[in-house]
């Protein structure tokens, strides 16, 4: 649509004209026409890398590309054998790779609903049910209560037409839509009152609409390309693993490149055994099992959130949650139940409790005392209420209802209204009764401008003292506008003259209401007879008898305050934005304990006035408590860039299409799942199946729990390399054959390893976890302290271990270090004798054996880093007792099996050899205990 051309400015009429159709529709072979013109109404798929290239990227990575260059020189050397298992490395870490990541994808898939399949038009002047991609403009929609809308349109007739388009502006409550042109021409398209548009939902009435704008030439496909334009930054996972894979690289070729040299000068090494040698130090500091391990860790806890309602579509994102500082969070859905509930009424001098919550009728309107009912006075002042809400029900269009085989009450249409009727039927009501005892003959919609609804009835009812009345008005709305419309008070059954005093009382009554967070509505009547139907609009609504007050909540969710608290221990920030209006906004979030004290209330409007360095001091200075109300998309994607330019990792909640930029923006989108739309899902990294906030803190805890994992099997992988480097250092030091060969290296690191650590990444979040401030998006996941732990404490007590090992099967068979280094050239060669060669295989073997006895003792202390095993229980992680099972059947049959033996240079222990391997891992478990313990002593 021409960007100089307002539909909103034409009369039903001129709209015809200007779209080239009819009342009665286009044409069956005019629509196919325009279809081929400008294409189904539908969204773009976004682009994806094909599954090729995204496979390739898992065999091009650094640590790939740093393996394919050992296999060549493996090649080189002429020890194929060597390169194509380290080949075989690199496939199987690609493949498990991308299949993680696609499984992730595809699970998504199914939430992909948020434009409805079908529509209902009139072609040819008949209405049809047809695809809701083969909209196009000119087409003339039927809309009703309950249905999706596919397209934008302008409305052409309504008749108390609501629509819930807070999937656009982030309005909670359904606004009324008009069929009469909108005179104003500097308005955006969003604010239009005679316009509806694609995503949204009929609240409430019908209408008719003509489409004007489809796909992407929509409001929904414009905010839709805005988010395409926002680039998503690396996770703090993928940075973390780029750098340790970038640290552990340098270490690996500069051990190699020592080695190679060592080898060559100090050894005196052929230049292809120096290589081999250099090639085996490479190897041996790359930690093979590390991606995969990740991988498999990202998917437990992707597994773990799902059973919690977070659905997980960047493996990455579980990790970056652990570094989240700010939560910026929708209200309406989120941190509500997005149920409205009437909580109080109020009558003059009478205030009273409604019970139940939700949208089934059950509960009672606690008005009377047993003692007090069969008074005349209190029957009197019951009426009064029943009065009150029978009016507040038949000035309602919404309707419950109640689907076969299920426990949910629904409301089709206005959710305020919709708890008007509970609250009626509460009471007693039947609202069929009431209906018919004064059927609606007329209607004044709800309007921003009046802020209230009328409806002219035909009758009287049993209880409002009238028999003598033909027609009945009843009106609601906001409190204050009710007021000044009313001129009478309706007590003790009397219609009374409105003082001012009594103005003040109720004024005071709806400020205390509105301070706890209620949201008021007045509701007033009028009755007479056959002149009422002849007033028009403006004084039909004059001369109203007040009745009373309404209170009602969209109530909190029960478990919000307690991950808010929560939240606030773990010091994160928790910021509302919402296009709620900031009143309403404020009370809940003194409600759920956002805010300690009064919150900061920012609008949409305010914002627009603040400059960037005024919006980051507000930021920086109010950590709690903050409220962003009636705030526009660019806005809310402004504030998302704000806190990431102060240093924040920022998490941002939303549902709708204009949420979908500050989701992308975020460090963490997360999207709603039941009410998200899909644009908002595909620009998220979390989907919430359940839309509840404290299934955010859940997939902290779990981000937290993860990247503490991620932490502890790299601790114990490390650690294993340093005991593979150790007999190469020895053998150039020492002078003596090299107590590991290369293949035994890979049979540790690919093989026994492997589900020791993917039992460490299994690991449940570690108690008190979430009393602990948020770590530093600039923390290294591979820090000095882990270094140090890994490499030159349990590392290098495992290496010491091995080695010990390799000279107890010497020393047992009569050679001690200086017969030992006779031997070595003999050996390095392969020209020594078989018995010589025996006892060096079985001396390996006894090497290899110490190393992975030593990693079940490690495992148990990499369970965490400060906490005594003693206290987390040998037994709580039964997937380290099953790695193990399966690391010991592995190894023995490298040992025993005579197929395996020749592959792997290995030969079968004697029982001595055997009982010796039980000392192991109580050796390194006792030593990190005690390391541990002077820590917690010296509180390192």
């Amino acid at each position: 649509m021409d960007s100089n051309f307002h539909i909103w400015t034409l009369t039903p009429t001129d709209v015809y004209k200007t779209l080239t159709t009819t009342p009665q529709g286009i044409s069956e072979a005019e629509a196919n026409l325009r279809l081929k013109q400008s294409g189904y109404n539908e969204l773009p798929e976004p682009q994806t890398r094909p599954l090729i290239l995204r496979f390739t990227d898992q065999l091009t990575h650094f640590m790939a590309l740093l393996l394919w260059v050992a296999g060549i020189l493996a090649f080189i050397s002429q020890t194929p054998e060597l390169g194509w298992a380290i080949w075989a490395v690199i496939w199987i870490n690609a493949i498990f790779s991308f299949w993680q990541e696609y499984q992730a994808e595809k699970a998504l898939s199914a939430l992909k609903k948020i434009l409805p399949s079908q529509a209902k038009v009139y072609r040819d002047g008949k209405l049809c049910v047809i695809a809701a991609r083969e909209l196009v403009s000119g087409d003339v929609m039927q809309l009703e209560e309950g249905d999706k809308i596919s397209a934008d349109a302008r409305i052409i007739q309504s008749q108390s037409l609501y629509v819930d388009v807070s999937v656009l502006t982030g309005e909670s409550l359904p606004v009324p839509r008009i069929s009469e042109p909108v005179t104003a021409a500097n308005i955006h398209a969003s604010e239009a009152s005679n316009l509806v548009f694609a995503g949204s939902t009929v609240a409430a009435g019908r209408g008719l609409a003509v489409v004007y704008a489809t796909g992407t030439h929509t409001e929904f496909g414009q905010v839709a390309h805005l988010t395409a334009h926002v680039k998503r930054e690396a996770s703090t996972l993928e940075v973390q693993i780029s750098r340790v894979v970038h640290i552990i690289t340098i270490i690996a070729l500069t051990m190699g490149v020592v080695i190679f040299l060592l080898t060559k000068l100090l050894v005196g090494m052929q230049l292809k055994e120096s290589f081999i040698f250099a090639i085996g130090i490479i190897v041996a500091f790359v930690p093979e099992g590390l991606l995969p391990t990740v991988s498999l860790a990202l998917a437990i806890g992707v597994k773990r959130m799902a059973k919690q309602n977070a659905l997980v579509r960047r493996l990455s994102a579980v990790e970056t949650l652990s570094a989240v500082t700010v939560i910026c969070t929708d209200k309406t859905g989120t941190l509500t139940k997005n149920e409205m509930t009437v909580r109080q009424l109020w009558i003059p001098n009478i205030q009273i409790n409604v019970t139940g919550v939700g949208y089934e009728p059950k509960g009672e309107v606690e008005i009377l005392t047993e003692e007090l009912r069969t008074t005349e006075a209190q029957r009197t002042r019951r009426n009064e209420v029943l009065l009150m809400l029978a009016g507040a029900a038949l000035c309602s269009n919404a309707r419950l209802n109640h689907p076969p085989n299920s426990h949910q009450w629904q409301v089709l249409g206005d959710p305020t209204e919709g708890a008007l009727l509970v609250a009626a039927i509460k009471a007693g009501l039947k609202l069929e009764e009431l209906q018919q005892q004064a059927p609606r003959i007329q209607e004044i919609p709800f309007d921003s401008h009046r802020r209230m609804m009328t409806v002219l009835l035909e009758g009287h009812l049993e209880f409002d003292n009238t028999e003598n009345s033909q027609y009945l008005i009843f009106t609601k709305g906001s409190t204050l506008d009710v007021l000044q419309h009313s001129q009478y008070l309706w007590h003790s059954g009397e219609r009374l003259k409105l003082t001012q005093t009594q103005r003040q009382e109720i004024v005071a009554a709806n400020d205390q209401l509105a301070s706890q967070g209620y949201r008021v509505l007045g509701v007033a009547t009028r009755q007479g007879g056959a002149e009422l139907n002849q007033l028009d609009h403006n004084l039909l609504e004059q001369d109203l008898t007040f009745l009373g007050l309404v209170a009602m909540i969209d109530p909190a969710r029960p478990e919000v305050a307690d991950a808010i608290a929560l939240c606030h221990r773990a010091g994160i920030q928790v910021t509302m934005i919402t296009g709620d209006y900031g009143l309403t906004a404020a009370a809940i979030a003194q409600r759920i304990g956002l805010a300690n004290g009064k919150p900061r209330i920012i609008t949409g409007e305010q914002l627009g006035h603040l400059s960037d360095t005024q919006l980051r001091q507000i930021l920086h200075k109010h950590k709690t408590g903050l409220v962003f109300a009636r705030v526009m998309p660019e806005q809310k994607l402004r504030l998302v860039e704000a806190y990431k330019t102060l240093g924040h990792v920022v998490a941002v909640t939303g549902d709708g299409v204009n949420d979908a930029p500050a989701l992308r923006a975020a460090n963490i989108g997360i999207a709603m799942g039941i009410s998200g739309t899909d644009v908002a899902r595909e620009a998220a990294d979390i989907v919430l199946i359940d839309d509840n906030f404290a299934t955010i803190v859940a997939a902290i805890e779990q981000g937290r729990a993860v990247y503490q994992n991620i932490r502890k099997f790299m601790t114990y992988i490390l650690a294993s390399n340093m005991a593979e480097f150790l007999p190469f250092l020895a053998m150039v030091f020492l002078k003596i054959p090299p107590a590991l060969v290369i293949l035994q290296i890979l049979a540790i690191d690919l093989g026994s390893d492997m589900l020791p650590a993917l039992a460490l990444g299994a690991e449940k979040p570690e108690t008190g976890s979430m009393e602990l401030p948020p770590r530093k998006k600039s923390q290294a996941l591979l820090d000095l302290p882990l270094l140090l732990r890994a490499y030159c404490f349990l590392g290098l007590l495992e290496g010491l271990a091995g080695m010990a090992g390799f000279f107890f099967v010497w020393w047992t068979n009569g050679y001690n270090l200086p017969q030992l280094q006779a031997l070595s050239p003999s050996i390095l060669s392969h020209s020594a004798d078989a018995t010589i060669m025996a006892i060096y295989y079985q001396a390996t073997t006894m090497t290899l054996a110490v190393i992975v006895a030593c990693q079940d003792g490690n495992v148990f202390a990499c369970r965490s880093e400060r906490v005594s095993i003693l206290r987390l229980g040998f037994f709580t992680n039964r997937f380290i007792w099953w790695g193990i099972a399966v690391e010991w059947f592995l190894i023995l049959s490298i040992i025993y099996s005579p197929t395996l033996q020749k592959i792997f240079s290995t030969a079968p222990l004697k029982p001595s050899y055997l009982l010796m391997l039980l000392f192991c891992p109580p050796f390194i478990l006792i030593a990190d205990e005690l390391r541990k313990r002077i820590i917690r002593q010296f509180n390192f």
